[in-house]
This record gives C-alpha cells, structure tokens and sequence, in this order.
C-alpha cells in the first residue's frame, strides 16, 4: 500500500501536512509506538489508560511514514490523517493492507460472558476431525493453519486477525468476540457467517455500567452478519431470548438452543453419573457421552454441533467428535492426586460460572468440597457479595486467597479479602493470601472421595510471584503432590 493508496482508504480524510512523497510505501501498521519500524504507519488510539497520541514523536523516530489520529496535531514532520475514529481506521486499512484474508472464509464470531472458549475450541475440533481447515482467536490461544500462538486479550484487533490470516489456508475462522472488543471496535468490518450467543450474567459492569449496557456491546456482533447470516442463540436466559426475539422481529433468521420443545435444538437429557446427553435436533435425536461435564458444558455442546451442522459436518460425525473432545486447559480440568483427592482447575470468576461450576464438582464428590478462589484487583467489584455467598453455600469449606492484584497492594488486597468474609462470608471459609500456601492448605485438608475445586485463573499464568515456585495453578498442584 502506498500513501496516496491510504489517502483514497480514509476517502474524505486529507492529511494534516501534504504527502510529498506519494509514492512512498508503507511497510507496515502498528498501534504501538516501540514496534514501528522504518515506512510503517502509526496509527494513534485512546486506550483504557494509555493516549496513542503521546508516543506520535516516538512513532516517528521510529521510522513512522505517516501517522493516523483523532486529535488535532500540527507541525509533524510526516502526513498525519485525522479521523473520527482511530480504531475503526485501523480495522480499515488493515483489511486493505492485507488483501482482505477473511473474503473467502466462513467466519464464525462466539461471544457470550460464559463458555465462549469451550464453544470455540469444540467447534473448531469438530470441523477439523471432518475435513475443514480451522483457525481459532480465543483466550487460551490462536490457532493458524494448525500452528498454535499465545494470545493476549481474548479478541485481538483485527491488524492482528489479518496478519495472521494473510496466506493462510484455513476453511473457516472462530473468533472469541468480547464486549471490549466490540465495544472498541476491533473487529470492525468484519463480516460473520454466524454469530453465537452463550448466555449473558454479571461480568464486566466496571467497564459497562451496568447489564443493559453490557447487552448492547454483544448485540452489536449481531450487526456485523452477513446477509445470509445465522444466529445461533442459547434461549435459556433472559437476554438470549431477548436478543432472539428482538433479531427475529428484524428478520434475522435464528437457531435457538435450549430446553424447551419450540427449540431449533433442545437439550432434552442431561445425567452427570454416567455423563451423557441427549439431544434433540427436529425430528432427530442424538445420544452421546462427552467427556465435558456440567450442564453449562452441555449448552456448550448443543451450540457447537448446531453451528457445525449449519457448515455441513453430518449429525453422526458431529456427535463422533464431540465424544472424542477431552476439553479446554483451565477448563474444568480434574487432575486425580496420590491421596485420592480430585482437583478440578477452572477459569470461572462470574456468579453464574462459579455457581455451574460448583454444582457440577457437588455432584461429582462423594466426600469433602473445598473452594479456592479470589478476586482481580481494581475489577468489578459488586460481583464479589454473590459469588461469596454462592462458595459458602454449595462447599463445605472455602478458601479466599490471590487473584491478579493489578494496581491494588498486597496488603489491600488482604484487607479486602477479610473484609469482605467478615461481611458476607460464614464460618466454613477463611483468607489465606498466597495462593500457593492456600492450595497447600486446601489439599492437606482432604483424602480419598474429596474434591478441591480452584477458580479464577484456569490456565493463566500468575502475575505475581508466591511462595512457591510455580507459574499456574496447575504446577502448583502437581509440585504440592510430589512434595
């Protein structure tokens, strides 16, 4: 792309200082300052705590060719284009850049507060193990042409999606979408053959304010359909069969799941001992025995095989795949210990995950339930009275300890942990600050029979370090077994 090429992109956008030289090529994009090279484009964005704006002078030692803003800049020594909205111009110019890598993919956006990895990572399994060329943008990893990549945000901008996709042989993409992402515009553009509704619950409402606000940033993936796009909803909550029945009186075409008979595909059975599910899909019905446990999984499982049907995988196959599906990393992952204790490791950190959650390991336990959780600093905060008050009632013991402190001190975060037991816990629970000490404690207090579930981080890597030296929770639940 050269800039007279970007100036046509932008349309009626001018650049601040005449282009000299319009021929120049830009050989690359970036949003980040330290990453420009020479003949990139900068383009500078308002974040959450960082103004793109102050790093312009940066950009351009860097070697920035031109640069791409909101706010009024004068006297820059390259052309600088101003736009009402950097992150929409990004999503633009990428798109032009990379040659539009997404035109002939079949694009699949999940977004819902819970079961979005899971949901992904199974469709994704299933269409592979019947012939589709997969990539996945999710919170536990990206996956390209079969070559996995570490993520950072759950949804990456889509310069990121592009560069990556730019060559790549995958059939179809699934993308995690988040209602940041949306919200902020990152996957502006985007044009999806099928959008999936999870569920909707408490998360998020520091940066939302509140839950009608919430839904309106994951209604707008809905937007983003293709004409001859599908909506494939869970009804079984109250925002998914608002967001259904609003789409339909729009002429929006949807597949509802859920249990009830009017659903395109009914979870009509679920037993967790043995686990098996029936399903109901129009006149036919299919059994099978996954290795997901948890009626929230069992959603998870009725979204994929609806999503895959619609893309052409056979019912049978689906089903063949789905058995076969051993699960996501941090998602409810039960590691057996030498003591017969069973440790279950999960990513829930909203009431209605933690509250599936626990059920799920109650009905799994034949013996002692113990909690470990704790809360991220500088977080939604009004979420933290509920999933109390779901740990005290659903274990027999709990365990309040670190999540990520971000901003907020140790010592704060020990305040708030005590506080808050204090006010809303009961006498089953206590605060242990370090984690690692509080899974110590945790798995000493049990035996043969017993469960201990740990929740909030699932396969993330700890920020901060503790007594032990471990990264995750998983580590520190192995290396305690073998100590």
């Amino acid at each position: 792309m050269k800039l007279h090429e970007l100036a046509h992109v932008l349309k009626d956008v001018n650049p601040e200082r005449s282009m000299p030289h319009p021929e120049v090529v830009i050989r690359g994009i970036s949003y980040k300052s330290q990453e420009v090279e020479e003949g990139y484009l900068f383009v500078a964005i308002k974040g959450h705590k960082q103004n793109g704006h102050h790093y312009i002078d940066e950009a351009i030692e860097n070697g920035a060719c031109a640069v791409i803003g909101e706010e009024v800049e004068r006297g820059l020594e390259v052309p600088y284009f101003q736009v009402e909205n950097s992150r929409k111009a990004l999503s633009l110019i990428s798109d032009h850049y990379y040659h539009f890598p997404t035109a002939d993919k079949i694009l699949i956006g999940v977004t819902g507060t819970n079961g979005k990895t899971t949901t992904g990572s199974l469709i994704r399994n299933i269409l592979e193990d019947n012939g589709w060329s997969c990539a996945f943008f999710g919170s536990t990893n990206n996956v390209i042409n079969g070559e996995v990549y570490t993520t950072g945000n759950t949804t990456p901008t889509l310069l990121e999606i592009n560069r990556r996709l730019y060559g790549s042989n995958d059939d179809v993409v699934v993308i995690e979408v988040s209602s940041h992402a949306l919200t902020q515009h990152r996957v502006e553009g985007v044009a999806f053959d099928y959008a999936l509704f999870t569920n909707l619950s408490h998360d998020h409402l520091d940066y939302h304010g509140s839950m009608e606000n919430y839904f309106q940033a994951k209604k707008k993936l809905f937007g983003m359909l293709k004409k001859s796009g599908k909506a494939i909803i869970n009804t079984d909550n109250h925002w998914g069969a608002l967001l259904a029945e609003q789409l339909r009186g729009q002429g929006q075409p949807v597949i509802s799941i859920g249990e009830k008979d009017m659903d395109d595909v009914k979870v009509d059975r679920y037993t967790s001992n043995p686990n098996s599910l029936l399903l109901k899909d129009g006149d036919g019905t299919l059994s099978m025995r996954p290795s997901l446990y948890g009626l929230h999984n069992m959603y998870n499982i009725a979204m994929a095989y609806a999503t895959v049907v619609q893309i052409g995988v056979k019912a049978e196959d689906a089903v063949f795949s789905i058995e076969r599906f051993e699960g996501v990393e941090g998602r409810f992952t039960v590691m057996e210990l030498k003591s017969g204790t069973a440790v279950a490791i999960d990513y829930s950190h909203t009431p209605d995950a933690l509250f599936h959650c626990l059920n799920t390991t109650r009905e799994l336990c034949a013996g002692k339930l113990i909690h470990l959780f704790g809360f991220r600093g500088d977080r939604d905060g009004s979420k933290r009275k509920e999933m109390i008050s779901i740990s005290s009632e659903l274990s027999d013991q709990y365990i309040l300890t670190s999540d990520d402190l971000n901003s907020v001190t140790s010592e704060e975060m020990k305040d708030i942990l005590i506080d808050l037991q204090e006010k809303y816990g009961n006498r089953n629970g206590r605060v242990i600050l370090d984690r690692t000490r509080a899974i110590e404690e945790a798995l000493a207090s049990t035996g043969e029979n017993d469960w201990v579930l740990i929740t909030g981080k699932g396969h993330e890597t700890y920020q901060q370090s503790y007594h032990y030296p471990v990264e995750n929770d998983g580590e520190a639940v192995s290396f305690l077994d073998e100590k």
